[in-house]
């Protein structure tokens, strides 16, 4: 295991930058996420580590070497793909030992490793099976354990859950938890689903065209995003993000399509100014002195219930645990948790 340092890292193809300067420190054993919308630069950056992309600038590092230069078989790294890139004429089992034959490595370290990875993933009974006899996620799997039959410092993740149905990228998402316990081994995951980055990582970095937005911990970002774009990306549903104005006097509002939404004490929000109200849909609550709205659409989950509304010009999204008769048409009246508003500046897209 071995931290991973990427100290003003930057990509260009040709006059294209793809990355500016980006700098993230992984501790040893951390489980890092780097999520964002597709082209945020994240995949690339990941396959730089790996040394599959050059360093048009700055310089990556795992443990105490500098590895910008060095070709990926000598990173001492792991990389488990998208598509499983496993080969379909052999078993699990030579899919697994491949790498290490083609090392030199001892036959008996190689059934060793073998067996021990198979052991972690539950794919002993399989190890004589072809891809093609296997589920996706026991393909998945196989990915998985002809990295860790490499027993690398760092391991790495592109994307690994895209080609999987919704019901098993959840089962796999814990079993990668799990193995990442287990091990302890230094991850660097890329997603663009911030559910799984939420759920997996120690420490997520959040990308968006080439530049870090934020770097915390998940509840971190989700409690406090840095701005508007990070406030709208992580969670689901998504923040309510409305456009208003403050008015100050006895009572301070800010002003939201004609209506008056309350401003936490404190704000250091002036009179008059442009701003963006946050509210996620769990923090609006029901309340007779709250902001009148129609209901518009009702979507009930199960174990939750999305209403959403419309106030005068305006709209927003709630969510609800405890179960309600909504209709469409009826109106409700809908009250911030004021100790969970978010105020970001209209113009420059930073918390206040």
């Amino acid at each position: 295991m071995a931290q991973v340092a990427i100290a003003n890292v930057a990509k260009a193809f040709g006059t294209v930058k793809v990355l500016h300067e980006v700098s993230v420190d992984i501790a040893d054993g951390q489980f890092v996420v780097l999520v964002g919308p597709s082209g945020c630069g994240k995949s690339t950056l990941l396959r730089m580590v790996a040394g599959l992309e050059t360093v048009s600038g700055g310089t990556i590092s795992i443990g105490d070497r500098v590895v910008n230069n060095l070709p990926p078989a000598k990173r001492d790294i792991a990389m488990v793909f998208q598509n499983y890139a496993l080969y379909p004429h052999k078993t699990v089992e030579q899919n697994m030992a491949f790498a290490l034959k083609l090392r030199g490595t001892d036959p008996a370290v190689v059934a060793e490793r073998v067996k021990r990875a198979a052991d972690i993933l539950d794919l002993a009974p399989y190890l004589k099976r072809y891809p093609r006899q296997l589920s996706g996620g026991q393909r998945q799997r196989v990915a998985m354990g002809r990295a860790i039959v490499r027993n690398p410092q760092v391991f790495l993740f592109d994307e690994p859950l895209s080609n999987l149905d919704a019901k098993l990228r959840v089962q796999m998402r814990t079993e990668i938890k799990e193995l990442h316990q287990r091990l302890k081994t230094t991850t660097i995951y890329v997603t663009h689903d911030q559910i799984e980055a939420m759920t997996m990582a120690d420490k997520i970095v959040v990308m968006r065209d080439g530049r870090i937005e934020q770097v915390g911990a998940p509840l971190q970002l989700f409690d406090r995003p840095a701005n508007l774009f990070v406030a709208g990306f992580i969670g689901s549903p998504a923040m309510n993000l409305l456009k208003g104005t403050v008015k100050k006097g006895e009572k301070s509002v800010v002003d939201i399509a004609g209506s008056a939404f309350p401003l936490p004490s404190g704000s250091s929000a002036q009179d008059g100014q442009a701003l963006v109200y946050g509210v996620r849909p769990e923090h609006l609550e029901i309340h007779p002195d709250g902001i009148a709205s129609t209901i518009s659409v009702v979507e009930p989950t199960g174990s939750e219930t999305l209403v959403f509304v419309r106030f005068g010009e305006g709209e927003m999204v709630a969510l609800f645990r405890e179960r309600h008769d909504f209709k469409p048409g009826d109106t409700l009246k809908l009250r911030p948790r004021l100790d969970h508003v978010h105020l970001f500046d209209a113009g420059t897209g930073k918390r206040l």
